[in-house]
């Protein structure tokens, strides 16, 4: 559980791009189960162009959302699989 939080606050800041390079923004948050602290969405800021032009689900505040399962690597970024989220 702790590894678990540890890697949820170093996914702050950290830039969102797809497997091909493509740039979504960067998380601001994370949304995640209470009860078991399961990660479940990335919230995203300073998004690009390229993300808003995709039908995402959004927060009431209109912040983009990735569903945690699509991402595939951690690391200097947390890279996504495009397919898994449009």
């Amino acid at each position: 559980m702790d590894d678990e939080k540890r890697s949820a606050r170093h996914l702050m800041g950290k830039r969102v791009v797809t497997k091909t390079g493509k740039i979504f923004g960067d998380v601001s948050n994370v949304v995640f189960e209470i009860k078991t602290g399961e990660l479940l969405q990335l919230v995203l800021k300073n998004t690009t162009g390229y993300c808003e032009g995709l039908d995402l689900e959004k927060t009431k505040n209109n912040e983009s959302l990735i569903p945690f399962g699509a991402v595939v690597a951690l690391g200097d970024f947390v890279v996504v699989a495009e397919e898994d989220i449009i």
